[in-house]
């Protein structure tokens, strides 16, 4: 086993007890990132390291990755797009602040698709990455390199950006765990915006106990955010280990079997089975708004992003492509610089933010949202928490979606709402397939209550613990 498929907890105690230096430790990931670089392509770039021995808290000497749009001192945030090439960031993003505060290692930027805006991890200019459990399946998106720099144990945890599922998707095609936190509860200072009101960091990690100190360090109020909420953050470790029994679990079963393909669905099933003998349980949901939420998604997110990418134009920021005019270099710029997806969904964005077209769509679009929001408050008023799988289906192959948008789309299906109503949720993995493929249920907690979403998933977690034999002898390492 390599250093990095250890939790942060087991790596905290050999650190302290002395058994292990924070150098050694961040040599051995290190190591591990270089020679699975050629094949599982996970990482943009790799930086020195420098373990602070005058710093003692909770991640001290615990080595981490940051996704490529999360800005890092002097270092690449390129968003793996053209137009921002050879961009080096001149400041530092809070959450990238507060775990080198605590003590973390920064080994590297992880590749994401353009401007976080794809679900496969295909959409990058640095280079594709690869599935850890199979080289001939995709890695998720966006946040492709991070979940699979922690599913190969390269790293005990990485950093990733959530805006329609992000975080959690590549978490679940990665056997890994995803948090996404309540809107606001994390700064996104730093952060280059893709849809600011959906827009969200957190870990990934390999375990639920990892996830939630990795959390405790990255949440609270930070005045360089306005977006950012005031509440204490109640210790998420609390309670962790407390077990399923009296937890309500909803489920929109009638709705999941409409989107769901049948293995995950069976998976879910066999979940709930279980937590159901631990003394949990099942209430059964009508959700009718929710088999809306991935239009209601579509509409605001990419009218965000077209306005947030306005930006980007050659005069106020990004490559400058040459011209006759003003016109022409907007044109080419823009062109040239943005890759295929992210064009699609600037055009999608424009059209909805059109006069004639706004009240039609855009308008429409946030009084669903709402909807959402109210109709998600209410069913977590029932219980606990909500449940279904992460995606619609396990990891798929490379290549095969990038012609079809509404089948890659589709992959976000089950994690757009949580970020159209702002409440927290995760992802955790339960198995595998036939194929060797981890499944992942998806947990959805009330707003700001991240220490009783993590206990939940906590109690899943022990009930299904992952193989991941089959990673002793990975394809990117022979």
């Amino acid at each position: 086993m390599s250093l990095g498929e250890r939790s942060i907890e087991e790596l905290r105690r050999e650190l302290d007890s002395g058994s292990l230096g924070p150098r050694e430790l961040a040599e051995d990931c290190l190591r591990r990132a270089h020679e699975s670089q050629p094949r599982l392509g996970a990482f943009q770039e790799l930086v020195e390291f420098a373990p602070d021995a005058g710093i003692a808290g909770p991640l001290h000497g615990i080595p981490f990755a940051t996704k490529a749009n999360i800005a890092a001192l002097d270092a690449r945030l390129d968003c793996e797009s053209a137009i921002l090439a050879g961009y080096r960031a001149p400041y530092e993003a809070t959450v990238h602040r507060r775990l080198r505060e605590a003590g973390a290692v920064c080994l590297g930027r992880t590749r994401m698709d353009e401007f976080a805006m794809g679900s496969s991890g295909e959409r990058a200019t640095s280079g594709e990455t690869a599935n850890p459990w199979r080289e001939d399946r995709v890695p998720g998106g966006s946040s492709s390199g991070s979940a699979a720099a922690v599913g190969a144990g390269i790293v005990p945890f990485a950093l990733g950006s959530d805006t329609g599922g992000s975080i959690r998707q590549p978490a679940a095609f990665c056997g890994c765990v995803g948090l996404k936190p309540t809107y606001g509860r994390v700064s996104r200072y730093g952060l280059v915006a893709f849809a600011s009101s959906f827009d969200q960091v957190g870990p990934i990690t390999r375990g639920v106990r990892d996830a939630a100190l990795v959390f405790s360090v990255l949440a609270g109020l930070d005045p360089r955010d306005a977006s950012t909420r005031g509440e204490a953050v109640e210790d998420p470790l609390e309670g962790i280990e407390e077990g399923p029994r009296g937890l309500r679990v909803g489920v929109p079963t009638k709705l999941l079997r409409e989107v769901v393909d049948p293995r995950p669905l069976a998976e879910m099933q066999r979940v709930l089975t279980l937590l159901e003998d631990q003394g949990a349980e099942i209430v059964e949901l009508e959700l009718p708004l929710s088999r809306h939420a991935l239009a209601c998604y579509a509409v605001i997110a990419n009218a965000e992003a077209s306005s947030n990418l306005a930006r980007f134009d050659g005069v106020r920021f990004g490559r400058r492509a040459e011209g006759e005019d003003l016109e022409s270099v907007l044109h080419r710029t823009r062109s040239e610089g943005f890759g295929e997806e992210v064009k699609l969904r600037i055009l999608l964005g424009s059209f909805v933010l059109c006069a004639g077209y706004r009240g039609r769509y855009l308008q429409r679009a946030q009084r669903l949202r709402e909807g959402l929001r109210q109709e998600t408050r209410e069913a977590l008023g029932r219980c606990e928490v909500l449940a279904w799988p992460t995606a619609p289906h396990t990891a798929f192959r490379r290549g095969e979606r990038l012609q079809d948008p509404l089948e890659m789309y589709r992959s976000d299906a089950l994690t757009v709402q949580a970020n159209l109503t702002g409440h927290p949720a995760i992802a955790i993995p339960t198995g595998l397939d036939d194929e060797g493929l981890p499944f992942s249920l998806q947990l959805t907690g009330r707003e700001l209550d991240e220490r009783g979403l993590l206990r939940a998933a906590r109690a899943v977690e022990k009930l299904c613990a992952l193989d991941r034999s089959a990673l002793r002898d990975p394809w990117w390492m022979r």
